[in-house]
């Protein structure tokens, strides 16, 4: 390779290092859970999508073990061909009928469901219009589409019917709202039933990215448009965090949505088929979620503790009601800073920063879990406590 290239690469990670925006990896040597072991060390886990604790749940792992046993390691080939089981099929039934749709299509990961989404279903006569802080696979997928863009500060209604009424204007076939259900670096729940109406009004077709919410949000924790009542046309989603833990992805809608996208969605064709054991954890990750109502109350009683900790000891927490809890320190260095001295206490957070969150923005997001104890929550309120104080951050 050039030398020239690689001291180009060089300068850039200096240059990122020199910004305080380095993003480093601590090697975990146990299974997921509210109590973690790194480096020698037990550490209370704050930033894990595991927000029922499922992730080492031993029906699950059970689960995933036997489909080993019967079925094997992995598919070695893509759907069509050779990759499908009947363990795929139970998965997308399953799936279909806990979020209410006709019918699901399984992905590596809900990235790639995002990324075959929009450019299946949609063309250049088409209109996307988008919600300003969607997950980035969202705006890498609209961005494969090509459908016009459209785009409306987060949250805001008077914005999305503007973009509605310009994508009419200059003459959409089709229009598609698309919005996280959970908006994950803030824990916002999307306005649902004000989308729903607006997209009713000016005749478009609403998805919602469900990722952060899909099996602890709402009823049975079927999702946001449960939790809102909002009919929702698509739902997109993942069996990588409530759900196991694991990998995968999904997007589960109409009939015809998903028999096309399994005809023309190229992240579906030309990726392997979910190993077995996935398929058949995240089955067994279904049925334990639909049925734990106490794992919901204790997450949601963990995070108001949580929450009124950190309130209390004077941290300016952004608002909302998801487990998902965010720490707002304005700079990237500050966060970093204090997730080392969390770190150091004992408690396993990550600081977040440009260009994960717009710059000024630099947070710790802290997210609850099922799987953490009241004893837990009260020891992280205090290392938090101390180290905000030792930074003179509080």
């Amino acid at each position: 390779m050039q030398p020239q290239f690689l001291d180009h690469l060089r300068a850039e990670l200096s240059a990122i290092d020199a910004a305080g925006l380095t993003k480093r990896e601590r090697l975990i040597t146990s299974p997921q859970g509210g109590r973690i072991a790194v480096g020698g060390r037990q550490m209370v886990n704050l930033c894990a999508n595991n927000y029922l604790g499922l992730a080492n749940h031993p029906e699950i792992v059970q689960a995933a073990s036997k489909a080993i046993h019967q079925y094997g390691f992995g598919m070695a080939s893509v759907r069509f061909i050779c990759g499908t089981q009947d363990l795929h099929r139970q998965l997308e039934e399953a799936t279909a009928a806990y979020v209410g749709q006709d019918d699901s299509i399984l992905f590596a990961a809900c990235f790639d469901a995002n990324g075959g989404l929009f450019e299946t279903l949609f063309g250049p006569d088409d209109a996307i219009i988008s919600d300003a802080l969607n997950h980035a696979s969202i705006i890498d997928g609209v961005r494969l589409s090509k459908a016009r863009r459209y785009r409306y500060a987060t949250s805001d209604m008077d914005e999305l019917e503007t973009q509605l009424k310009l994508a009419d204007t200059e003459g959409a076939r089709f229009k598609l709202t698309i919005t996280d259900g959970v908006f994950s670096m803030d824990g916002y729940v999307a306005k649902l039933p004000e989308i729903r109406a607006l997209a009713d009004k000016y005749g478009a077709i609403l998805a919602v990215d469900d990722c952060h919410a899909t099996g602890h949000l709402g009823p049975q924790g079927r999702g946001t448009a449960a939790l809102t009542g909002a009919h929702v046309d698509i739902v997109t989603g993942t069996f990588g965090k409530t759900l196991g833990g694991a990998m995968g992805g999904f997007i589960a809608g109409p009939q015809p949505v998903i028999d096309l996208l399994r005809q023309r969605a190229r992240p579906y064709l030309f990726s392997n088929a979910l190993a077995p054991a996935v398929a058949a954890g995240a089955l067994k990750a279904l049925e334990i979620a639909e049925a734990a109502d106490d794992r919901r109350a204790t997450l949601m009683r963990h995070t108001q503790r949580f929450r009124a900790g950190l309130t209390t000891a004077g941290f300016d927490l952004l608002p909302g009601d998801t487990p998902i809890i965010p720490v707002m320190l304005g700079e990237a260095q500050r966060a970093q800073d204090l997730a080392a001295a969390l770190d150091r206490r004992g408690v396993y957070v990550a600081g977040f920063f440009f260009p994960v969150v717009p710059k000024g923005k630099a947070r710790i997001r802290t997210q609850m879990s099922a799987a953490l104890t009241d004893a837990d929550i009260d020891f992280a309120i205090g290392a938090f406590t101390e180290a905000g104080r030792e930074l003179a951050i509080i």
